[in-house]
């Protein structure tokens, strides 16, 4: 579909899952931020909640009322991949950021923003495993990191430091990207980053501080065998569609 005049520059996706204790004051910051950067009319923030049983609805409901550049939709079930999903077909931006509520990382989004308007790369993703990255999680998150992004190194040739996280890219060429995904929850980021190197899509990646406002809303523990069943739909899905399509091709640029 056509761009519309009154359509924004940017628009923000932020998945939300039970935030009520950090949601208010998180986008109040984002929204004042985003003004001053970019100025008023250049952006939205879709925020994409999924499954809260806390207040979490309500407050978004109650920011798209107080904040002409925030609208909020529900996703059925907890999924953060299938909220992002969604708030991306919902973006009207000619860029989109994909943001955590915990982050609301300005610097990344101006970064990425000259980035992707200078047309240097499609994609940016924000690495927190990269040289110059500041990952002030704990030891035990950042070593899963480190961990899981060698196995998608191993088992799906991703090129790259980092998939999961702040990431923006220009809307037009990554929408065919994000309806070829077939996992959701946490592996979709993966995903997507993956299929666009595959793709010929130019990513770069660009070091990012990671300092999160609360503790993860979902245990890592709980979440491992969920991320190694989609792991392993995924790698079936790419390399099927590797036979059919023969070599793919080296596209991946780093700071």
């Amino acid at each position: 579909m056509a761009e519309q005049l009154n359509d924004p520059e940017v628009t923000v996706v932020i998945p939300v899952y039970n935030e009520a204790a950090i949601l208010s004051q998180s986008v109040e910051d984002l929204v004042t931020g985003l003004r001053s950067l970019l100025g008023e009319g250049a952006f939205e923030v879709v925020l994409a909640e999924n499954g809260s049983r806390d207040g979490t609805p309500e407050l978004a409901a109650a920011l798209g009322d107080r904040f002409e550049e925030v609208t909020t939709f529900s996703y059925p079930e907890p999924n953060y991949g299938g909220a992002l999903r969604e708030g991306i077909y919902r973006a009207r931006g000619r860029f989109v950021v994909c943001e955590e509520i915990d982050l609301c990382d300005l610097d990344f989004h101006a970064r990425a923003l000259d980035v992707l308007r200078s047309e240097q790369a499609q994609m940016v993703i924000g690495s927190k495993a990269m040289r110059g990255a500041n990952d002030q999680r704990p030891l035990k998150r950042r070593v899963a990191t480190l961990a899981y992004n060698g196995l998608l190194r191993v088992t799906l040739g991703f090129r790259g430091t980092d998939t999961h996280g702040l990431k923006a890219f220009a809307r037009a060429p990554l929408l065919p990207i994000v309806a070829g995904c077939v996992v959701e929850h946490d592996v979709f980021a993966s995903e997507l980053v993956i299929r666009a190197q595959r793709a010929g899509r130019v990513c770069r990646e660009i070091p990012v501080e990671l300092n999160e406002k609360r503790a993860p809303s979902i245990r890592l523990g709980a979440r491992v065998p969920r991320v190694l069943k989609n792991l392993m739909r995924l790698m079936v899905s790419i390399h099927l569609t590797a036979e059919h399509d023969g070599p793919t091709p080296e596209s991946a640029a780093h700071d």
